[in-house]
Parts: structure tokens; C-alpha cells; sequence
């Protein structure tokens, strides 16, 4: 072992018990790992920042953007609010919502396709009086089983497909990972989904899975000519409404409060409905019933589509400067594009008519925010915007653009007939110009500790390699199975990195890892595409710890679960992956 290969070895082991200790996040200490190999001499300084421009780094910012569209459009929200029911099994509920998250994953960040679902599946899980526990650790691990049907359903494919265009000049294409990937999806899918979930220990029930209650309003909505609620009598709007969390409570027509009947009447545009619910099922609500808010006046009407809108929560301090002044006076219309939805006083959502309402210190305000005016209404109201509290309006009129803008960049790169990053950029031009995303949001979508991270640690691993200390672990995995058969070194190799990858950001992972089944393969004397694949497969399978990958980490405060709960349902997982990987990558890629 050489000094540059010692150097690096100390740096990434040191790294490795950072990021395990979780003091620091893994971004940071990727960066810094990075600066201590420059400083001593392993990594030219030239090459100290190639990883940002790497195209696997490039990629994986455009497909956080790119499906963060199908997100802001209500795409995927539609889809899993269609899917909830409040009567079936905890196994067929885990069966339906890991497939469809699975599915999902495959073509959109799997973060955000848990994120859409997680809601939902809490939801369902109050309605029942099921722990939520029971079913948030199998929905995260189907969305991570379902970043390996494609080239984009996860970074560690991205990565692994560009190891290959360095070894064999052509990286893998869109579907290449289906038929391994689809397998051992579906493999795993039907284990949590019929046993697993039984191994998660259980604490406590009714659903709450340790979540807060979040902060409900009395707001008002409008009917429009194409809403659902068009002709409904408010008997049915509100069996509607309840099963998406929100209360109906009144009817305001022509000026007016209806107060007799209210079951009875029917509805028409034009009608204003008063109901009570949070920000985030209030704006649900809406965009699945094709409802527009108000436009701010005493006598509401629907409000124009306006697109880059935001609900923000804010607290009104002592001495701000809307303090003994309505929202009409402000002129936070007229001014500023905005619209106050909802107040609270003291715990007590009001009800009366929010212009004229003189606001005090220590209310808390709902507002419907412009985008590109959320600073400008903070900044000249003095008051403070609560933490978490900003939730981005869906444009469900942009719907179908999105989604088939996105099929189309799926398709052409599937047919060869353009890279993936050239696609997913016209994309993100045709998201800006068709205004399904912003330009002033673009980059609020780009998970940028990931990006640091891939950017820090491309570097790293291709010092690595070029040290030969790559080509040093393969040896040891090859004397290792010497005698034995070139899938012993896979199975062997795929063990390590899920080992690996269950401690260490999966990203990080397979930068290490992918040399490495390369390196491996060219020792054995067989095709490296079985081994690369395998290194693939192996570092998503992060089922072990909560910190392994960010799906985890995400349920691990709603579920109540411990860090000791999660092998106890992924050990048997990884066990699966490996008896349906490995065989179907010796058949679909035979060395």
C-alpha cells in the first residue's frame, strides 16, 4: 500500500465515522474530506471541483427539478388521494401504496414520491385507528425498492451508468435496470407488504405516529362554473370534503350567510363555502374539487389563476406595523397581490370577515402570497414567517402539461434519440415557459446537500481509483473467493455495499463501490455489467438504520420508530434482494 493510497483510505474511513456519528450532515463532511485530500497532495487541485461538473451530479439536479413539476402540479397528489380508502387491509393498503410508490419512484425523485404518499397513508391510518408505524416503513422501503426500475428512479443508477460510459464508452439506457430491477422490486413490495410490516414493533395506535396536529383555519373557497361541487347539494360536498380532512360549515351567497337548509342547497358559482382545515388539506381540497380561493374583497369572488402562489403561516410581534390595521387598509390586494385566508386569536380561528378584521399582536395569519412578493409583504408588515409554514400552491390547470412534457423527455431518451440531461433540461425550459414551475423556484427544488455531496465525492472516488487502492479492495474481495465461482465475488460484493450503504449515504456508496465491481470483474475475467448492476441494487438496499438512506430517515420521527426497529424488517428484505437479484443478473447480464 502506497502513501497516496494510505492518505485516502485514513480520509474516507475518517468520513465514515463522521457521517455514522451524525454530528456534522454528510455533505459537509464530504467537502471537507475532499479539501484534506487536496491539502495533502492525492487530489490535484485543478480536479478538486470536477465533480460539479460531472454529468451524473448535473442529472440528478435536473431530475429533482423535473419532477418537482409533476409535485407542484398536483399530479401525484390526485393520484393518492384516488387511492385512499378507509376499508381495506393493512396488507392490501401496504400492497396498493408500495406499488403505486414504487411505481413512481421509477420515474420521479422517490423523496418526493414518499413525500406525496406519507400524508395520505397517516390519514388512512386515523381513519382506522392503526398506528401509522405499521405502514410508513414499508411505503418508504417500496419507494426506495422503486428507484431501480429506471435510469432516474435513483442517484446510485445514475452513477453506476456513468462508470460504465468511462469503461465501456456507452452508458446505460432508460430501461436497462427494469429487468432486475422490476424483480427484486416486486419481490420486496410482497414481503413488506405480507410480512413484514408484522416485524415492526409496535408503540401505541390510533395513527398518530407521533405527528403534531397541525394549525386549522376558518377560510373560504369559491365555486367556479367547472367546479366539482357545481350542482352538488352541500349534503354530498361535505361527505366530500370530510374524507379529504376538511370541515364545511357554511355557505355565503350573493352577499349573504345562508342559514336555513344549508343541507339542501344546491350549489352554484359563485358560492363562497366557509370550512375549517389546515393549510395543506385546504389547498388539497381545492385543487381536487376545482374550487379557487378569494380574491380578497368583502364580498369574495374567485380569485384569478394566478401562478407562483404560496400559503405562508406568519406570527404578528409586538409592535409590528399591520398591527391595529386590516388587511384591506394595508391594501394587501391592492399592494401586493395577496390575500389573507385565515387568523387565529389566541387559539380561536376567526371567523368574521377577514379585510375588515383589525389584526393584534400574537395573531397568526394564513396568507395567499405571490412568490416573487413574499418578501416584500414580510418585510413591510413586520411580521414573522413560522418555520415549515410555507406550503406551495398545486397548479392543477398545468396538469396535463407537466406530465406529458415529462413522458416525452422518458421517451426520447429511451428511444436513444437524445442524453437524459439534454432532455430534462428542455423540460425545465418548457416547465418555466408553459408556467408549470416558476423561474424564480427553480432551484428551491435542487436537494442541494445531495448535489455538495456527488460533487465532493466524485473526486474522492476517482483519486481512488486512480491510485490503484480501488483495484486494491478488489483483490482482496477476489483472494477471497479464489476457487470459487465469479458470482461468489458478486454475491460477495453485493453484501459489502449493502453493509456499506446501510452507514454511509447511498451516493457515497456507490461512488466507492462502482470501481470497485469494475476492478473486480477485470480480475475475474468477466463482464463487468453483472457487477456494476449489482453494486446498483445493492447500495439502494439501505433498509438496516434510519440514516442509510433519506426515505428512512423521513419516517423515522412520524412512524415513532427507534434506530434498532428498521433491520429488524430490512435484514430479511436484503436477504430477499439478494436471492432474486443475484440469479436474474447472471441471466439478464451473464459474465
Amino acid at each position: 500500500m502506497n502513501f497516496a493510497q494510505i492518505i485516502l483510505f485514513s480520509i474516507f474511513t475518517l468520513m465514515m465515522v463522521l457521517m455514522c456519528w451524525g454530528r456534522w450532515r454528510h455533505d459537509l463532511v464530504a467537502f471537507g474530506g475532499l479539501m484534506a485530500a487536496v491539502l495533502a497532495g492525492v487530489v490535484p487541485a485543478d480536479q478538486a471541483f470536477s465533480g460539479f461538473g460531472n454529468p451524473t451530479t448535473m442529472i440528478v439536479a435536473l431530475v429533482l427539478i423535473a419532477t418537482a413539476g409533476l409535485t407542484r402540479t398536483g399530479a401525484v397528489s390526485r393520484l393518492s388521494r384516488m387511492l385512499a380508502s378507509d376499508t381495506r387491509s393493512t396488507t392490501g393498503h401496504i400492497l396498493l401504496f408500495g406499488g403505486v410508490g414504487g411505481v413512481l419512484s421509477g420515474f420521479m425523485n422517490n423523496i418526493a414520491a414518499l413525500a406525496m404518499l406519507m400524508p395520505v397513508d397517516m390519514q388512512a391510518a386515523r381513519k382506522v385507528g392503526r398506528a401509522a408505524g405499521l405502514t410508513l416503513m414499508p411505503l418508504a422501503f417500496a419507494t426506495i425498492l422503486g428507484g431501480m426500475l429506471t435510469l432516474i428512479g435513483t442517484p446510485p443508477n445514475l452513477i453506476v451508468s456513468s462508470y460504465r460510459n468511462q469503461v465501456l464508452g456507452e452508458p446505460y439506457r432508460m430501461f436497462d435496470f427494469l429487468p432486475v430491477g422490476a424483480a427484486v422490486a416486486a419481490a420486496g413490495i410482497a414481503f413488506v407488504a405480507l410480512v413484514g410490516w408484522r416485524l415492526i414493533p409496535v408503540k401505541g395506535g390510533g395513527g398518530s405516529g407521533g405527528a403534531g396536529r397541525p394549525r386549522r383555519y376558518l377560510a373560504r373557497l369559491v365555486v367556479t362554473e367547472t367546479s366539482d361541487l357545481n350542482g352538488e347539494a352541500m349534503a354530498d360536498a361535505r361527505k366530500v370534503a370530510q374524507t379529504a380532512g376538511v370541515r364545511l360549515i357554511g355557505i355565503m351567497r350573493h352577499g349573504h350567510v345562508v342559514e336555513q337548509d344549508l343541507d339542501s342547497q344546491i350549489l352554484e358559482p359563485g358560492d363562497v363555502l366557509l370550512l375549517r382545515a389546515d393549510p395543506a388539506a385546504l389547498d388539497e381540497y381545492r385543487s381536487n374539487s376545482k374550487l379557487a380561493f378569494p380574491d380578497g374583497r368583502v364580498e369574495p369572488r374567485a380569485r384569478k389563476d394566478v401562478e407562483g402562489q404560496s400559503l405562508i403561516e406568519c406570527l404578528v410581534p409586538v409592535k409590528a406595523a399591520i398591527i391595529g390595521r386590516t388587511a384591506q387598509s394595508f391594501g394587501l390586494v391592492n399592494r401586493y397581490d395577496s390575500v389573507l385566508i385565515g387568523m387565529r386569536r389566541r387559539g380561536i380561528a376567526m371567523r368574521a370577515a377577514l379585510p375588515r378584521q383589525e389584526i393584534m399582536a400574537g395573531d397568526m395569519l394564513l396568507l395567499l402570497v405571490p412568490e416573487s412578493r413574499v418578501d416584500d409583504v414580510l418585510a413591510a408588515s413586520d411580521i414573522l414567517r413560522l418555520d415549515r409554514g410555507s406550503l406551495p400552491v398545486q397548479r392543477e390547470g398545468r396538469m396535463l402539461t407537466a406530465i406529458l412534457l415529462f413522458a416525452a423527455a422518458v421517451l426520447v431518451t429511451s428511444l436513444g434519440w437524445v442524453s437524459m440531461s439534454i432532455a430534462l433540461g428542455c423540460v425545465i425550459v418548457a416547465y418555466v415557459l408553459t408556467g408549470v414551475l416558476s423561474i424564480n423556484e427553480l432551484y428551491d427544488h435542487v436537494d442541494w446537500p445531495v448535489i455538495v455531496l456527488l460533487g465532493s465525492m466524485i473526486p474522492l472516488g476517482l483519486a481512488l481509483d486512480q491510485t490503484g487502492g480501488t483495484a486494491l479492495i478488489a483483490a482482496l474481495l477476489a483472494s477471497a473467493t479464489q476457487g470459487y465461482p465469479a458470482w461468489v465475488g458478486l454475491t460477495l460484493l453485493m453484501v459489502a455495499t449493502m453493509l456499506l450503504s446501510s452507514v454511509l449515504n447511498n451516493n457515497a456508496t456507490t461512488i466507492v463501490a462502482a470501481p470497485v465491481g469494475i476492478r473486480l470483474a477485470q480480475q475475474l475475467d468477466v463482464q463487468p455489467d453483472a457487477f456494476l448492476m449489482g453494486v446498483a441494487v445493492s447500495a439502494s438496499c439501505a433498509f438496516l438504520t434510519p440514516i442509510g438512506h433519506q426515505n428512512n430517515t423521513l419516517v423515522l420521527g412520524p412512524g415513532d420508530y427507534r434506530f434498532g426497529d428498521y433491520w429488524r424488517m430490512g435484514l430479511p428484505l436484503e436477504i430477499i434482494v439478494l436471492a432474486v437479484g443475484v440469479p436474474l443478473l447472471l441471466i439478464v447480464w451473464p459474465l
